[in-house]
């Protein structure tokens, strides 16, 4: 983990209550997809958690939805102003595990951390199948996006205005074969996506939305109870606690204790 004190590059709405904010500033902390960054707002206590959808050497970019007070006052923040931000947060996916044909599912606001996750793929030549789901049309952004980084790329909303008419996990059934899931949404969403692969067989990697007090690890707040995994990452039969903000976002499918 690392302060660092970031300038605002750009701060655009890229859809209905959608903003993408470019930060400048030292990144090194950050280096894996499914990362996040605590954003400190003036004159609000609790720092806001926010996924990273890109970085590079010396930039980092976030998205995030107006969902409260704390977000709409992020999208009047200017270029230039300075925001300061605790960096390197969460573990991350793990691309090592994806084999010869990862699919990558993620829905609404979701979706961002899978960009870079896409484009580390991409470098090493492998394509992986996207599947995104929104609410509507005027929900949707980065589609043209991963499609200059993937040929499979499909799309659905919950109104039939964009994609396919269904939810996300209506198109993962044409994505099959697949070797390993990475997945990031709502939890409706993440719980279907966790029938979808044991209905196939499919591992994969689980990112989770959480409430947040410290973000590091250090409150406890966001802990939440998981199966123990030995060293081959299979169930030891025991239980143990986990915090979303230090031990996940990001947690295996075969860990995840639904309640």
């Amino acid at each position: 983990m690392k302060k660092v004190l970031f300038k605002i590059k750009e701060n655009i709405e890229i859809a209905e209550n959608i903003f993408k904010m470019v930060l400048s500033g030292d990144t090194e902390e950050i280096n894996k997809a499914g990362q996040f960054i605590d954003l400190k707002l003036s004159n609000y206590y609790l720092r806001r958690p926010i996924s990273v959808s890109d970085f590079d050497d010396n930039s980092v970019t976030i998205v995030y939805k107006v969902l409260g007070k704390g977000t709409k006052f992020m999208t009047m923040l200017p270029r230039g102003h300075m925001i300061d931000a605790l960096t390197g947060l969460g573990n991350g996916f793990d691309e090592s595990k994806s084999g010869p044909s990862p699919l990558l599912i993620g829905g609404g606001v979701g979706i961002p951390p899978l960009l870079k996750l896409a484009k580390m793929f991409n470098e090493i030549n492998v394509n992986p199948s996207i599947a995104l789901g929104f609410n509507s049309e005027k929900d949707a952004f980065y589609i043209d996006e991963f499609k200059e980084l993937s040929s499979k790329v499909l799309v659905a909303s919950v109104d039939g205005s964009i994609g396919v008419n269904g939810f996300v996990t209506d198109v993962c059934e044409a994505l099959i074969p697949s070797s390993f899931v990475y997945t990031c949404g709502p939890l409706s969403m993440l719980k279907s996506v966790y029938s979808f692969c044991e209905k196939y067989d499919i591992d994969g990697e689980f990112s989770f939305e959480e409430r947040m007090g410290c973000g590091f690890g250090a409150c406890m707040g966001c802990s939440t109870e998981a199966r123990e995994l030995d060293a081959q990452g299979e169930p030891t039969g025991k239980y143990i606690s986990k915090r979303i903000c230090k031990e996940g976002p990001v947690l295996c499918r075969k860990e995840i204790l639904w309640k």
